[in-house]
Formats: C-alpha cells, sequence, structure tokens
C-alpha cells in the first residue's frame, strides 16, 4: 500500500497552530523587585547535610546564618519572613536557590527556622517582604549596639507575653519597636553588650534553656 504525503495545506495549518500554542505559554518577565515586594506561601528548611557545601551564590551554606534559598530573588537581597500562624518574624539574606518543590516559595537555614519556630512541622506558611535590595550595606553596629533577639512579632501583645516569660531569668529583658519597609515590628530583646563576645555569650546561656536567640548588631 502506498502512503500518501500530507498536504502542503495540512503541513502549513499544524505549524501555525503549534506556533500558535507556544505563543500562548510565553509569560512576561517578572516585574523588577524593590524594598516592599511581598510575597505569600510555605516556607521549609534545611541543615545537613547540605552544612559546609557551596550554594548557588557560591558562599559555603552554614546553617547557623540567618540565610535562606529563594528561586528569583538576587543573591544578597534582605528579607523580612513572618510566620503566619504567629506573627514571629525572622530577617535572612538570599544566598542560595530554591526550593523546588511547587508549593514552597522559600527554605530557611537551620538558623531561621529555628528563630521562626518553623524547625518542628517542617513548613509554615509564611509571608516575605524585601527590606533592602543586594549590595545595600547592612547597618553599623557600635559600642553598645549588639544585643540578643529571642523573638520579634507583627503582634505586640505576643512579644509582650514573651517579655514577660522571660523576665524570672533575664529581668534585663524588654520590647523593641521597629519599622521595617513600611511593617511595624515588636523585637524581644535581652541586654545591650559592649562587644559581640558579650552577646554570644549570652545567647550561649539562652539557647542552653531552650530559647532560640539571634545576636544582633554585627
Amino acid at each position: 500500500m502506498v502512503k500518501r504525503r500530507p498536504r502542503p495545506l495540512l503541513l502549513a495549518g499544524a505549524l501555525l497552530l503549534a506556533t500558535g500554542c507556544a505563543q500562548a505559554v510565553r509569560t512576561a518577565p517578572p516585574p523588577p523587585i524593590d524594598v516592599g515586594w511581598e510575597e505569600t506561601g510555605d516556607a521549609s528548611w534545611y541543615g545537613h547535610p547540605y552544612h559546609g557545601r557551596r550554594t548557588a551564590s557560591g558562599e559555603v551554606y552554614d546553617m547557623s546564618q540567618m540565610t535562606a534559598a529563594h528561586r528569583t530573588l538576587p543573591f544578597g537581597t534582605r528579607v523580612l519572613v513572618e510566620n503566619r500562624l504567629d506573627g514571629r518574624t525572622a530577617e535572612v539574606r538570599i544566598t542560595d536557590r530554591g526550593p523546588f518543590v511547587d508549593d514552597r516559595i522559600l527554605d530557611l537555614s537551620a538558623a531561621a527556622a529555628r528563630a521562626l519556630g518553623g524547625i518542628g512541622p517542617g513548613v509554615i506558611p509564611v509571608r516575605v517582604r524585601v527590606v533592602a535590595l543586594a549590595g545595600a550595606p547592612p547597618p553599623r553596629a557600635v559600642p553598645g549596639d549588639f544585643a540578643v533577639q529571642v523573638g520579634a512579632f507583627t503582634s505586640e501583645e505576643r512579644a509582650g507575653a514573651l517579655r514577660l516569660r522571660l523576665a524570672s531569668a533575664w529581668p534585663g529583658a524588654y520590647v523593641e519597636r521597629a519599622d521595617v519597609a513600611g511593617q511595624t515590628l515588636w523585637r524581644v530583646r535581652v541586654g545591650r553588650f559592649a562587644t559581640r563576645g558579650e552577646a554570644v555569650d549570652a545567647a550561649e546561656r539562652l539557647a542552653a534553656a531552650g530559647w532560640a536567640p539571634v545576636v544582633i548588631g554585627e
């Protein structure tokens, strides 16, 4: 049996249809990122065996640092991450790419996940807000500017409750209000230290008592 060749008209129609489909799935480039840009979704975290390995930015991943992976944000961008379950917040720097799971928007370092209460659940709903663009210098520390942050919230009531829980062992605990990229935060901190070493010592004592401290001011 002799097979018939497709007619040129039919081939042209098929090519036109294929071209039309290809054009239909094209998407516009993402809008430029600026301070205040927000995104909501789920965040996971990663620790071992990635600790000590190179990230996509070329930096060595240190799970004790406040960093995160995002699919598209420029490396060095600083973002405020809010746990939408309890209003707890943490500021992290983007140093890696990921997560590679469809319904997640951020992969937190172990330290960032601990500060946000995400270690146990593994995945938490978050709001991400850009607070500093890549290349922007971090705030400079001055003597006496070091502190240990035990929590940060979008709710003043939750921050006050945490301060009261700390008060028996840490009578100097205080709540500090801050406005970050249009977002009001209530930070629960311990001490005002002249050196980072003194702040680290306090943070180690807090960690031994079961808290999730972060040294602020470096």
